[in-house]
């Protein structure tokens, strides 16, 4: 029998059940609480092992549709929200990480798919599992620094804006590393490295607002604002490139739209 979501509701509540737990220890607890990271870091493995095992048994990596995204990137919002903590020791943040991360988990539990071991001939290439993972990586600390960014926005912490700037740091770093393998790969499988369809044009939006970010830096409390503001946007655009140009008109003749 195929591993798919038929498990997936059973694992689901584990992995939150932990990452709950873990977020709430750390809400209560001031100092930095070890029982906090076990709990978050168990939530993690519990989610890394489904991931594995749904691999093992698609033989192919669980990249290839959108619900498989999804299971990427809730597991690594709960990394970098643990990540976050550990390093900057911000006690909220592995809630809004949690959060998140269940969102996604939620939809993948409300939209169950049917998997099968198929991958397009386009697919089978050395990219793929580089480009799609590390995209999910980057939208991971870039969705950590979007969550600092509406807490400082709302609660006026100025704070903040050293873990915003160093995650936004990663989270492009990681971006780009994405836009530059998926050239490789188009020119590969397509003959060319850029082709301005919909999402490569939302790719470069969302490049370009995430750069602006960093280079309006905050100095003053007023460039701050606008700081903030910006960062959201750059998530906005983010998700419009992930999953929203899916839903336009020129979809159906991109070479990049999921499947389903």
């Amino acid at each position: 029998m195929m591993l798919g979501w038929n498990i997936f509701p059973i694992i689901a509540a584990v992995v939150l059940l932990l990452a709950v737990a873990g977020a709430v220890v750390a809400l209560i607890r001031r100092e930095r609480s070890t029982l906090a990271v076990w709990c978050m870091g168990a939530s993690v493995a519990a989610m890394l092992t489904f991931v594995v095992m749904l691999w093992l048994t698609l033989e192919r990596p669980p990249l290839r549709t959108m619900g498989e995204t999804r299971l990427w990137y809730s597991l690594f919002l709960l990394m970098a929200g643990l990540f976050t903590y550990m390093r900057w020791h911000y006690r909220w943040i592995m809630s809004f990480s949690t959060l998140l991360a269940g969102v996604f988990i939620l939809i993948n539990i409300l939209k169950p798919e049917i998997h099968d071991q198929s991958l397009m001939p386009a697919l089978e290439s050395i990219w793929f599992i580089p480009h799609v993972s590390v995209y999910m990586f980057s939208y991971a600390l870039l969705g950590c620094a979007t969550l600092l960014s509406i807490v400082a926005l709302v609660r006026r912490r100025c704070d903040l804006n050293s873990a915003i700037e160093r995650l936004l740091y990663g989270g492009i770093s990681f971006l780009s590393i994405g836009m530059l393998t998926g050239a490789l790969w188009a020119k590969e499988a397509w003959g060319a490295y850029w082709s301005w369809d919909a999402k490569e044009a939302w790719a470069a939006v969302t490049w370009g607002l995430y750069l602006l970010a960093l280079h309006l830096a905050p100095t003053t409390k007023g460039r701050s604002v606008a700081y903030h503001i910006i960062v959201i946007l750059g998530f906005l655009a983010l998700q419009m490139c992930w999953y929203g140009v899916n839903y336009l008109p020129s979809a159906a003749e991109s070479i990049h739209t999921y499947n389903s």
